[in-house]
């Protein structure tokens, strides 16, 4: 019988392999495919029966139970393209001094083959007062529509989620949506010689002051206030002619304390400029410091804190919490690594929280 921590032990060695492999795979947004049959081919060997769509797959424990809530464990596999600053191979996995490099080790390799480890660990036991679910999703990194958005109306509800990103295994209890929106403002054109027309780049200037000035009245305790950036202008075809439209976009980081509506209607009432909102999938999103998996974690000395950037944390509409090996500064960085014992850390951080939690 082997006791609980060599399973652990075991665990660790086959997610660093696992890893390894992920590295030595190009994975691009919307080219996952072969990362995405590398996981196919563990859950295989393994023996855990797995759900696949497009390069999505997701599992469950073995005794799952349709009367109990369900948790899941999800992150991404696929990986933004190498900038032009590598000096190692980005797709070559090199540990030198307990770094794990390539493309993908930290964001967010590492908190994948983590959570797979955590999900084997509880795959079999038939003690739990929750079912488990895991989830290696696809363009996550682009924001993309092919990837954990189709997945969870798949599963059953979920109580919460662990989403794996590099936090230092410390607890981002909420994270900023976002909001890009394309603004208009419309004037009369005319000759720049003369008195005519109407400039709609001085319509737009006069938003712009105001999106600069404005704060949101409300602030979040963990993730402060909305952030307000105007980040693309664009207006005039020659010297000569005043420009009839001017067109910008901002770029808006949502906390907890509004929705996406809110903030648009807020925008809208006051400045002259027609808005159009991109989207509105990426909301923002939070998990109850009293719950008990954050509870969990503040026990073992973790903090708690809000994150400025958005993850798939905001395709989910349930309580959920960012939290994975790895440093976000590492992330889309040239040499880009992950230490072994992050990952051995991560795991066992993991299993100690969720046992916290799920045991009956």
């Amino acid at each position: 019988m082997v006791s609980a921590l060599e399973h652990i032990e075991i665990l660790t060695k086959e997610a660093i392999a696992l890893l390894k492999s992920l590295i030595e795979t190009p994975s691009f947004s919307k080219e996952e495919a072969e990362t995405a049959q590398l996981i196919a081919d563990f859950f295989d060997q393994k023996n855990i029966p797995f759900q696949q769509k497009k390069n999505n797959l997701w599992a469950y424990n073995r005794h799952f139970d349709k009367r109990k809530p369900t948790l899941l464990l999800n992150s991404h596999h696929d990986t933004v393209k190498p900038n032009k600053s590598w000096t190692l191979d980005p797709f070559k996995a090199v540990v030198e001094e307990d770094k794990l490099f390539g493309l993908g080790s930290n964001d967010a390799g590492g908190c994948l083959v983590s959570l797979i480890a955590t999900f084997c660990y509880f795959y079999d036991r038939s003690d739990l007062a929750y079912n488990i679910a895991i989830a290696a999703t696809a363009e996550e990194e682009i924001s993309g529509k092919e990837g954990l958005e189709i997945v969870v109306p798949e599963l059953p509800e979920i109580a919460f989620a662990i989403v794996g990103e590099p936090t230092e295994m410390h607890l981002a209890v909420a994270e900023k949506g976002l909001l890009v929106l394309d603004c208009t403002a419309k004037g009369k054109s005319g000759h720049a010689a003369r008195e005519e027309g109407d400039n709609a780049i001085y319509k737009a200037l006069k938003d712009i002051n105001w999106i600069k000035e404005y704060k949101f009245p409300k602030v979040s305790p963990t993730l402060g206030p909305i952030k307000m950036s105007v980040t693309i202008i664009n207006a005039g075809t020659q010297h000569n002619v005043v420009p009839d439209a001017c067109n910008f976009t901002i770029d808006v980081r949502v906390t907890d304390q509004y929705t996406l509506e809110e903030v648009i209607e807020v925008i809208q009432a006051n400045i002259e400029s027609e808005v159009a909102a991109r989207s509105i999938r990426l909301r923002p999103s939070s998990i109850p410091m009293d719950h008990p998996i954050v509870l969990e974690g503040l026990k073992l000395g973790r903090e708690a804190y809000g994150s400025p950037t958005t993850s798939d944390q905001a395709l989910l509409d349930c309580p959920s919490l960012k939290m994975g090996p790895g440093h976000s500064g590492r992330s889309h960085s040239a040499d880009e690594f992950i230490y072994l014992q992050e990952i051995e850390a991560g795991i066992r951080q993991y299993i100690t929280m969720l046992e916290g939690v799920v045991k009956a």
